[in-house]
This record gives structure tokens, sequence and C-alpha cells, in this order.
């Protein structure tokens, strides 16, 4: 594993925790200028109550004209399968991910 650092400007940066040992640098994507018909992946990490919080953000999405897809992560202890990756990576636009307690 490595980390990722990404870049949001000259004083900031987005760090990946999963690892320190060889931290790589990327570019932040540009954020839409709207969602309106794009599909927004929801990814619910599978800690108590992020569906509670998932479904208010996808009635709000919907009302703005997002279409969603759900999907969830089989356990908050691990990343995402790969497939499940794959899966969102092909089919969303913009992914947001979620978790509480």
């Amino acid at each position: 594993m490595t980390t990722t650092m990404t870049t949001i400007n000259t004083s900031r940066f987005v760090l990946d925790p999963t690892s320190q040992r060889n931290p790589s640098q990327r570019q932040i994507l540009a954020r839409p200028s709207s969602l309106k018909g794009l599909t927004v992946g929801l990814l619910d990490i599978s800690k108590a109550r992020g569906d509670v919080f998932l479904d208010q953000l996808e009635r709000r999405l919907v009302g703005v004209g997002a279409t969603v897809k759900r999907y969830r992560k089989p356990t908050f202890t691990k990343p995402a399968p790969v497939d499940l990756r794959h899966e969102i990576a092909i089919s969303c636009n913009v992914v947001i991910e979620a978790l509480a307690d």
C-alpha cells in the first residue's frame, strides 16, 4: 500500500492514512458546477447510522436532479473490495463516502 497525498492548494494536503511508507501525489479533479443530471454514488462504509445520514443526503441530491446509486462496504475495518470500487468508478460521476457513529 502507498500513502496518497493530494494537493488541494499550496498549503493544504489530504493524506490517505492506510500506509505511510511511500507517499504519492495526485491532483484533485475539478468539481462539477452542478449535480443535475449526474450519477452520484453514495458509499456507506458500514458504520452505525451511516445509512441514516445517506438517506437524508439522497433526498437532497434527488431534489437537485441527481441520480443516486447506493453502495455498501462489507465492513468499515477494511478498504472497499476491488470489484465494488470498480463498479462505483464505472457507474458514477461523483462519489460521497459516509460514516457515522
